[in-house]
């Protein structure tokens, strides 16, 4: 527990050093966010504030994971994998990203080549736990708080159904300041104590160190921020969860912890049904912190009580094990 600590603080640290350098460099390179106009108008005035700031995050993770290496190789050995799946789906949101606010291309990565990018990251991942991961195609079942093993050919599909999902509803939470990482660091949290009940240290190291990238993170992206973390960001933290949670066969513990997310991806495609088939909206905007925001919520106490909701379920996720 105390390594795990020892390393979130470290982290911490090494992320509030980088944003106080590369934020100034993204304001030159002018990597400004671009607002929906359909969006809150309160968001309008946020146009132009740097973004790809997952950049920051991406760098922190390898400077920490080089850290675990030179101070403990064999623990390095289990968290570099999982660190390498993260960073990869960091990549993917960042060429996105690139392509929004430095190619001035508005639509960004072609979402079929976005989601291919995705695919072959969890599919990559999915392999190598297959090979050398030792996982016996199980997973955790938390109300009966047993394992089961799945068919190969039903496992296989799963896992990299459960990659891609946590991405997305992750890069859908990320939308107001502060939001996406507050969560992100609270499940992170949660994470790292599970791993250790599980007798997972290394894995519960490298929870501790994406909750204290985040936390970090959060000194200059709490409202009002600024630097937002980009397609770059939420799409490693979304990588970093399914990456843990898979690699300690928790992937249905993470739809518990991960509330939050699974109501805003919910909302979203509630939306578009009944769009489609009814003709008129269920929400104001979605997702769903939209919703609230257009119905007078300041964005702070969206955080607030989103980061509430994901504390409760984070502790019932622990309380399961």
């Amino acid at each position: 527990m105390v390594e795990s600590i020892i390393y979130l603080g470290i982290t911490f640290v090494i992320t509030a050093i980088l944003g106080k350098y590369i934020i100034p460099m993204l304001k030159k390179l002018k990597v400004g966010q671009s607002e929906r106009l359909d969006g809150p108008r309160s968001h309008l005035r946020k146009q132009g504030t740097p973004t790809m700031g997952g950049i920051i995050m991406i760098i922190a993770l390898i400077i920490i994971v080089g850290i675990s290496g030179f101070v403990n190789l064999e623990k390095a050995k289990i968290i570099i994998p999982i660190a390498l799946a993260t960073i990869g789906f960091g990549l993917v949101g960042f060429i996105d990203d690139y392509k929004k606010v430095v190619l001035k291309n508005t639509d960004g990565l072609n979402p079929k080549l976005k989601m291919l990018g995705l695919l072959v990251v969890a599919t990559i991942y999915t392999v190598f736990l297959q090979n050398y991961g030792n996982l016996n195609n199980e997973i955790f079942i938390p109300i009966i708080k047993q394992y089961i093993s799945l068919p190969v050919f039903i496992y296989i599909p799963f896992i990299i159904l459960v990659m891609l999902a946590t991405t997305n509803a992750i890069n859908l939470t990320d939308g107001v300041d502060g939001l996406c990482g507050s969560v992100v660091a609270i499940i992170s949290t949660a994470f790292s104590i599970i791993c250790l009940k599980l007798g997972c240290p290394e894995v519960s190291i490298f929870s501790a160190i994406i909750a204290g990238t985040c936390l970090g993170f959060l000194i200059y992206n709490f409202h009002k921020a600024k630097v937002f973390m980009g397609d770059t960001g939420s799409l490693l933290l979304g990588g970093a969860l399914s990456s843990v949670a898979i690699y300690v066969k928790m992937p249905l513990l993470l739809l518990v912890m991960a509330i939050v997310s699974v109501i805003e991806t919910l909302s979203v495609i509630l939306q578009v049904w009944s769009g489609k088939y009814r003709g008129k909206r269920i929400f104001k905007m979605t997702p769903l912190h939209h919703h609230f925001e257009l119905s007078g919520w300041r964005e702070n106490k969206i955080v607030v009580v989103w980061s509430v909701i994901t504390l409760v379920a984070s502790v019932l996720g622990i309380l399961m094990i």
